[in-house]
């Protein structure tokens, strides 16, 4: 029987379709909807199947006061639960101003024509952040996504997207990190440096995703352990992350981690019931096949779905593109 993680909250954020079509990042959706399996699935890190623990934005959902208002959830819940550990995955795109070094996070309802007044500063995304008084806080920002590239006839991978002046699409800085990570109990991590990509690992997650799903099932961990800690996801990303990017794309990206706070705790083992005596080499195949079955899944419907009567019950659901009718 697994064990729920009863103190677990999580608020994901997958910017997805923007209002300026060229900005869409499909693949973020499918991120954040992997993720979504992974937390609620009882036999994996066994969060509450609820939107008391959980919320997912995407698409549509996630204009700025969207995800401030996703904070302020967060923010409610960690004033009412004192033992709240708190998770916020943000995947969209991240840009500087460079003349005067602020950084965006481009949310679904920005105007091409002025990004720096429509996008989300950082800075109000920190201060949101800070009102959240939870002991423990994971903030993960994957927000340099290599969409829009192109592959020249001499091999090379180059961005098709042209950025506006004044912008360059970067990870964000060691000092927006301090800026983050202030309060106790906070960690940051990104998923890149510098102005290193995130890449697509394929059709259904990128790379950080896929070895973050991984992770949270047991591949930096040892056997007999029963719950997934922070430096658990740090030490297999810190590996993977820059071997698949290399083996894929013979490029560079290397994830940031910032745990001054300290380790803690972000999700069950396998339902508690951990890794066996062989430890993540007996467990590998069988969490593969999960990772593909919950993509499947996401393929099939555009979202995860975990009853199908969510589907058949509703007149007009969207999957995708396509409004279907029953």
């Amino acid at each position: 029987m697994s064990d729920t993680f009863t103190h677990g909250y999580a608020l994901l954020i997958g910017v997805g379709e923007s209002a300026y079509s060229p900005l869409s990042l499909p693949v973020t959706v499918k991120d954040t909807q992997t993720i979504y399996a992974a937390l609620i699935d009882p036999e994996l890190c066994a969060y509450p199947d609820d939107k008391e623990h959980i919320r997912v934005l995407n698409n549509q959902q996630t204009t700025q006061q969207g995800i401030l208002d996703g904070l302020n959830w967060l923010k409610e819940k960690a004033n009412t639960d004192p033992s709240a550990t708190v998770f916020i995955y943000y995947s969209g795109h991240g840009w500087l101003e460079e003349a005067n070094k602020s950084y965006y996070l481009l949310q679904h309802d920005i105007d091409p024509f002025d990004l720096a007044g429509s996008a989300l500063a950082a800075e109000t995304f920190t201060n949101a952040l800070r009102q959240i008084q939870a002991e423990r806080l994971l903030v993960i920002i994957d927000s340099c996504h290599a969409a829009g590239m192109a592959t020249s006839k001499e091999g090379k991978i180059t961005p098709t997207l042209n950025l506006p002046k004044g912008f360059v699409e970067i990870a964000p800085s060691k000092g927006l990190i301090d800026e983050l990570k202030q309060g106790k109990g906070r960690v940051v991590f990104t998923s890149s440096e510098g102005e290193q990509y995130s890449w697509i690992k394929d059709d259904s997650n990128s790379i950080y995703t896929y070895h973050f799903l991984e992770a949270l099932q047991g591949a930096a961990n040892k056997p007999g352990d029963t719950e997934v800690k922070v430096s658990n996801l740090m030490n297999h990303l810190s590996k993977a992350v820059p071997e698949s990017a290399s083996q894929l794309y013979g490029a560079e990206q290397t994830p940031h981690f910032d745990m001054d706070a300290g380790d803690f705790v972000i999700a069950k083992l396998r339902g508690g019931k951990g890794l066996p005596a062989k430890g993540w080499e007996e467990v590998q195949p069988q969490a593969t096949q999960k990772i593909n079955q919950i993509a499947q899944n996401i393929q099939q419907y555009g979202r995860y779905i975990t009853n199908i009567n969510e589907v058949r019950d509703v007149q007009n659901f969207h999957i995708g593109d396509v409004v279907h009718n029953n």
